[in-house]
């Protein structure tokens, strides 16, 4: 089991979690997956060989970035509130 396996697995989780909801965790998702894309194409023309890997990776990071994006909007809501 390798570190990406385990951020599939919190990927679809948060995926799960915010299933109904426009979120940025689904931005984060859409634009991982089109910046993967695109490095997966610029490397199609230099190695002459097509690589899903970086489609996975970048929609797991952006995934990823999306929660943490969610979460600070979150967190300074709370402190508004606070004061």
């Amino acid at each position: 089991m390798n570190i990406w396996t385990i951020f599939g697995i919190i990927t679809i989780t948060l995926l799960m979690l915010f299933w109904n909801k426009k979120s940025a965790v689904w931005g984060g998702l859409t634009i991982g997956a089109i910046i993967g894309l695109i490095i997966a194409i610029v490397y199609l023309f230099k190695d002459n060989s097509f690589d899903w890997a970086f489609i996975k990776k970048g929609a797991i990071l952006g995934t990823i970035a999306g929660f943490f994006a969610k979460l600070l909007g979150k967190i300074s809501d709370f402190i508004k509130k606070k004061k």
